[in-house]
């Protein structure tokens, strides 16, 4: 494999284009729960949503899945979409809203340069909701490389954003 050329460090991954069974549901979740706003509908089997007003960060659509059962946890596709927060206090509103709602986690993880909280949406997508630490503070091995690592999210540390 060539190491000849490298991706420009200002690249950024753009969008996801999610497939779902029911678009409905879909945007109850990322709307109505996770609050994203609604930009466009592209007829009646596509939407498209963002933060912000940028024209979309999630596509959502039908058009092969309209109807069908979660993809195999097995199999190979999307592993999770990682959504970025600004800071550490949003983390927590978003977390302390999810509660509120009584809607189910599937883990959350503190992993040295980020904090984290995963969660499937209602199609079995995996959704990683985080925020970066400032890069100053990322841990680092004895060679000076960037430590990572996955240890339990102190939620009730997390929760105590909300008060400061």
């Amino acid at each position: 494999m060539s190491t000849e050329y490298r991706v420009p460090a200002q690249t950024r991954i753009g969008h996801v284009h999610l497939k779902v069974s029911d678009l409905d549901r879909a945007l109850q979740f990322y709307c109505d729960l996770l609050g994203f706003e609604l930009v466009t509908m592209y007829g009646e089997q596509a939407a498209f949503i963002s933060a912000g007003g940028y024209h979309h960060h999630i596509g959502l659509n039908t058009w092969h899945s309209q109807g069908a059962p979660p993809a195999s946890r097995y199999g190979v596709g999307l592993y999770h979409v990682a959504i970025l927060y600004p800071t550490r206090r949003d983390l927590a509103v978003i977390f302390d809203r999810l509660r509120r709602h009584r809607y189910p986690l599937t883990g959350a993880s503190d992993h040295g340069v980020s904090e984290a909280i995963y969660l499937d949406d209602p199609d079995g997508n995996g959704i990683e909701l985080y925020w970066d630490r400032p890069c100053e503070l990322w841990p680092k091995t004895p060679d000076g490389s960037i430590e990572m690592y996955t240890h339990p999210l102190n939620l009730e540390s997390l929760l105590a954003e909300l008060t400061t």
